[in-house]
């Protein structure tokens, strides 16, 4: 297979072929008019004809177009590829080196480091690539999504990546869908995609954004009210005269956040925005054969005209009325106007001073964000102002970065003191060398990424993140202080006179097109048969995977609880990311790292608990090897949205690692919950929520009946006290006959490898 540094365009000839046909099977089936997603699923569906089209309740077998990984989480993903004995990827795919350039001094320097310090895993993930027919894309070339966008995304189509805010791509019009390292394994094996057939949640944008109001706070708002759990098991899909009006990058910073409100996945119909980035981007051949099945590439009248019949949701927004916002910290959901910040950190007790301000991100940082970002800049420097605190910019990509380097953008922002870091993400997945406070020092940040848990981007349980759009970010690092409103207050310049910088007035495309800048695309030869995957039996940062072991027929009797966790409990607090993604290829190594994060619910503690075994205090990770060292298999407790964040897959890989049996929680978000079940973990919910304050530091947990999973048939269990007594409750479970498979399996990756015969 032909691996490219863009989709070809016989490819998306292919899903438009189809399209009319399946979307008229589509409408014959449900009797009634379709939404856009459901067209571009029912369109990707490997039996049109046959699938239960349920949602919330059927499975789909659906084949996307095309693969992509993140270098944290291709290492695993193509550990467990190289256990199925396939010769080549059955999809499209690509690897993108974005994750491990940490940030510290600036992008020259950082990008060598990085190049240094991760040869070993750059040259594995090069050559598994070009031994499996996977294209590669070097460090530096940018960031995963941002890369997607502008070079394999298109309306219509369906793909999956191994991050979590893959859903970027439906700023054009994708259904793109994040998922953990197992998922990928099946679809480049040849296998559909599983997924539970999702509900619909619309939202309808009416007015035009004005003033300081960007698309990033259109995400801010739809994450207000509908929490960080409110899409979960749904797709957002976003219609009405204000969806023309935002840009298709701006679009795409709407579906990335998408990811913080547990949504499937996010979208948006194909309009003349889109036509024109991708005619910007060098893909006018694709903008011509979009423009040729538009009508297919929308909902149907219907849908817009009464859209409350057709979705399980509707959410209007009035962008005309739409303030600026900031959320955080500690959670993407707690909005406030950014007028409303500094009162609210007064009545806190935060700090009134900025410690940084970082723009970027797989968020924000298209030509537009940054063009936006520079004009205050701009200004600032022809009126005598500069940022009273330390300003990171990362550029998206390396076509960005040589776009807004040529357009003096990037001189706009450094001439007021900016930093300009790699093309990477950087500080906004946690790798970032801080220097500048110290651990218990409260402060604050303001950042345009999409994420603000405690210890997200500097590993500092003291610092309180706060997300905004990046020119909002930008005037308030020109004031230095969260009490700033930029829409109203003025600055001081040096000669002392008042200075109110104007609403920023950003630039759509870059007028003289964009420029690819360096090439950091490697294809795959057409011949791979003489290349040799380079892993080192040595290694502490790579490991070839064994597979886990099946299920052995019998119930879980008195399991021992190695952690219930309390409050939120994301994959970042199960599985830090920071300095433990240098071992994200080596399972053994980044174990020390399982539940570091997470709050336990018996002492208030945080990562460390009680060994059962010997009856000592000792670190998650540590209780986890001893459990896995005496044979002893155990059960991990959590609370609401149990694994909400990144699509991680080794928040699943590390308790299965360590022998959980079960992990029993209040609710689950969607990516952890699969990963669990791809992994042979056992997730259950209680079906009484209550029953989560019954369990005590001392209990054993019993999961009975387990020869006779059926699907949505909950579960028996039993808390055993110390005295003996016990409590009986159920746990309900989600699995279908295939995921039960994978369960007895040991694996879904164990039944992919039974059938190549491995």
């Amino acid at each position: 297979m032909a691996v490219a540094a863009n989709t070809p365009i016989e490819l998306i000839n292919g899903v438009y072929g189809r399209l009319a046909e399946n979307v008229a099977i589509g409408r014959e089936r449900l009797g009634r008019p379709l939404t856009f997603a459901e067209k571009v699923l029912i369109n990707h569906l490997r039996d049109p004809r046959n699938q239960e089209l349920e949602r919330g309740r059927s499975y789909a077998d659906l084949d996307p177009d095309r693969v992509a990984m993140q270098d944290a989480t291709a290492q695993m993903a193509l550990l467990q590829f190289m256990t199925a004995g396939l010769p080549e990827a059955a999809v499209p795919s690509t690897v993108h080196c974005d994750h491990l350039i940490q940030a510290k001094s600036n992008a020259r320097i950082d990008l060598a480091t990085a190049n240094d310090v991760n040869a070993e895993v750059y040259d594995f993930l090069e050559s598994v690539s070009a031994k499996y027919g996977i294209g590669f894309w070097k460090p530096g070339s940018g960031i995963i999504h941002q890369v997607v966008l502008e070079q394999y995304a298109f309306p219509g189509g369906m793909m999956i990546g191994t991050d979590s805010h893959t859903p970027n791509a439906g700023g054009l019009g994708m259904v793109a869908i994040g998922v953990g390292g197992a998922d990928a394994v099946d679809v480049m094996t040849g296998y559909p995609f599983n997924v539970r057939w999702p509900k619909l949640i619309g939202v309808k944008l009416t007015g035009t954004l004005a003033g300081w109001s960007a698309p990033k706070d259109i995400i801010l708002e739809v994450a207000r009210i509908l929490t960080v759990k409110g899409g979960t098991g749904a797709i957002v899909e976003y219609f009405g005269p204000g969806a023309e009006s935002i840009s298709c990058t701006g679009k795409a910073t709407i579906c990335n956040m998408g990811a913080e409100i547990g949504a499937t996945t996010s979208l948006f119909a194909y309009d003349p925005a889109m036509s024109r980035y991708l005619a910007s981007t060098g893909r006018s051949d694709v903008a011509a054969a979009a423009d040729a099945v538009a009508g297919d590439l929308r909902a149907d009248d219907e849908v817009l005209a009464d859209p409350a019949s057709y979705f399980d949701e509707v959410i209007e927004i009035d962008l005309s009325s739409l303030k600026p916002l900031i959320n955080g910290p500690h959670t993407p959901d707690r909005a406030r106007k950014v007028s409303e910040l500094g009162a609210e950190a007064k009545a806190e007790g935060w700090p009134m001073e900025i410690s940084s301000a970082l723009i970027g991100s797989c968020t924000n940082s298209s030509y537009e964000d940054i063009s936006r970002a520079a004009a205050i800049a701009r200004f600032a420097h022809q009126n005598g102002l500069s940022t009273k605190t330390p300003l990171l910019v990362t550029p998206g990509s390396e076509q960005v970065r040589a776009t807004i380097e040529r357009d003096g953008l990037l001189a706009d922002l450094e001439q007021i003191g900016a930093t300009v870091l790699a093309n990477a993400c950087g500080p906004c997945i946690g790798q970032w060398s801080r220097s500048d406070v110290e651990e218990g020092t409260e402060n604050i940040i303001i950042t345009s990424y999409n994420r603000n848990f405690p210890k997200r981007n500097d590993g500092l349980a003291s610092t309180l993140a706060f997300v905004t759009s990046p020119e909002t970010v930008v005037a308030m690092a020109l004031s230095g202080r969260v009490d700033f409103d930029p829409t109203t207050d003025s600055l001081t310049n040096a000669a002392g006179e008042q200075v109110t910088i104007p609403v920023p007035v950003g630039v759509e495309l870059p007028p003289k097109g964009f420029t690819a800048g360096e090439n950091t695309f490697i294809a795959p030869p057409a011949d791979s048969s003489k290349v040799v995957v380079k892993v080192s039996p040595t290694s502490d940062r790579l490991q070839l995977l064994e597979p886990f072991d099946k299920w052995d027929g019998n119930d879980f009797l008195n399991l021992p609880i190695l952690m219930k966790a309390k409050g939120k409990c994301t994959t970042d607090h199960i599985s830090a990311a920071g300095p433990w993604l240098k071992y994200r290829g080596h399972l053994e190594n980044i174990s020390g790292n399982m539940f570091i994060g997470a709050v336990n619910a018996f002492t208030d503690e945080v990562g460390q608990g009680k060994d059962q075994l010997d009856g000592t205090t000792k670190s998650f990770p540590d209780i986890g090897k001893s459990y896995h060292a005496a044979g002893q298999g155990w059960i991990a407790i959590g609370d609401e949205n149990y694994g909400e964040g990144s699509s991680r897959e080794h928040a699943a890989m590390e308790p299965r690692f360590r022998g959980a049996k079960v992990v029993l929680t209040r609710s689950f978000a969607r990516i952890h919950e699969t990963n669990l079940k791809k992994q042979g973990v056992l997730p259950l919910v209680f079906a009484d929520p209550k029953v989560y304050d019954l369990i005590e530091q001392d209990d054993r947990i019993n999961v009975l009946g387990l020869a006779n999973l059926t699907p949505d048939v909950p579960v028996k269990c039993q808390i055993v006290k110390p005295d003996g007594t016990t409590i009986d409750f159920e746990g309900i479970q989600t699995m279908n006959d295939e995921q039960i498979g994978w369960f007895k399996a040991g694996g879904a990756l164990n039944i992919i490898r039974q059938r190549q015969g491995v």
